[in-house]
């Protein structure tokens, strides 16, 4: 990358986002191999296939490379791995955040965590997670093809789940924030209810996230207990970089309570809501950044930050047309999954 220096806030891909065509993706573009092997030791006096055998593997398979235990690990080490490719010559990077289990890498990116640290964090919890596996999620748009926000639609759609909620035996609530998309999480009866109910759209949707959890919800209090349990809290320290947190809450470097910090990581991150949209609004309007970069793996994370820029009516923005203009004119959106935008923020 080539230029004047850029300022950037950083967003850390969650679950899903390691699929087929990201197998390789460690080989081909993680910098450090010293600390994958430290990653794969981690994983070896667990039991646990290394993630140099993962991502080498022939072919990709749902069960074996979607299971909390193994996709966690994958989309950290990518994470991490692409933020370390980042030329910070031309690029500083003003704050970070992620989506979901993207707060563990986060975390680490910023700095309040080792990378060692940051690693056992998510291998535990998405280990944990696929233990219990309790409940599951769907995915479910409030936005139509030209993103244009329509926040009645949402408000209704969360009256509804919350009417399914309501039913004996039902559980369904608000997991995620996701730009234009909402992620509900719950049980069978509470899922199942609500995708016989709403009209599918693209015939795609409501669609279910398979090997997920009903993460972000007061299912999750059992997981969030062992986690607590097993991940002490020396492995939490002052951040070098703002983060900025599934609240839109920011922890600034040399005033975190590191306490805290991890109090909210393994509770209250695990067992509520996440708000992703608000998260990228605070982004936006707190650093005003030149670029907003999504790490890989994966590119699917890239619409749902330009529907949280819509929403938060940045720079005017009011529709997939606007931000097309805009990102044309600026290139404000880098996924760093794709070849020819890695490009542009990378030293080579």
């Amino acid at each position: 990358m080539t230029g004047t220096r850029k300022t950037a806030v950083l967003i850390c891909p969650g679950r899903g986002t390691y699929n087929a065509s990201e197998l390789g993706y460690l080989a081909q573009h993680f910098p450090d191999a010293g600390m994958l092997a430290g990653f794969d030791a981690q994983r070896r006096s667990a039991d646990q296939e290394t993630l140099t055998a993962l991502d080498s593997a022939d072919r990709f398979s749902l069960s074996r490379h979607t299971r909390g235990d193994n996709a966690s690990g994958l989309i950290f080490a990518a994470t991490l791995g692409d933020f370390l490719s980042i030329d910070r010559d031309a690029v500083e990077i003003v704050a970070i955040t992620g989506n979901s289990m993207g707060w563990y890498s986060a975390l680490t990116c910023a700095g309040a965590m080792s990378p060692q640290d940051g690693f056992t964090l998510a291998n535990t919890m998405g280990t944990l997670m696929q233990e219990a596996l309790i409940g599951g999620q769907l995915v479910y748009p409030f936005m139509g093809e030209e993103w244009t926000p329509d926040i009645a639609r949402r408000d209704t759609l969360l009256g509804f789940a919350a009417q399914i909620n309501a039913q004996p035996g039902h559980v369904l609530l608000l997991s995620i924030e996701l730009g234009g998309m909402l992620v509900l999480a719950g049980n069978e009866a509470g899922l199942s209810a609500f995708e016989n109910a709403v009209e599918r759209i693209d015939c795609r949707f409501p669609m279910r996230l398979g090997n997920h959890a009903a993460f972000h919800t007061p299912l999750q209090h059992p997981v969030a207990r062992k986690g607590a349990a097993l991940l002490g809290a020396g492995l939490f320290r002052q951040p070098d970089i703002p983060l900025i947190d599934g609240r839109g809450s920011i922890w600034w470097p040399h005033a975190v309570n590191t306490a805290q910090l991890r109090d909210y990581t393994l509770g209250y991150q695990v067992t509520e809501p996440y708000d992703f949209s608000r998260a990228i609004a605070v982004a936006a309007r707190e650093f005003a950044p030149d670029l907003f970069i999504v790490t890989g793996p994966g590119t699917t994370l890239g619409g749902a930050v330009a529907q949280s820029l819509i929403l938060a009516d940045w720079r005017g923005m009011d529709s997939k047309t606007a931000f097309k203009a805009e990102q044309t004119k600026s290139a404000i959106l880098v996924s760093m999954g794709m070849a020819a935008q890695r490009l542009s923020v990378t030293a080579n």
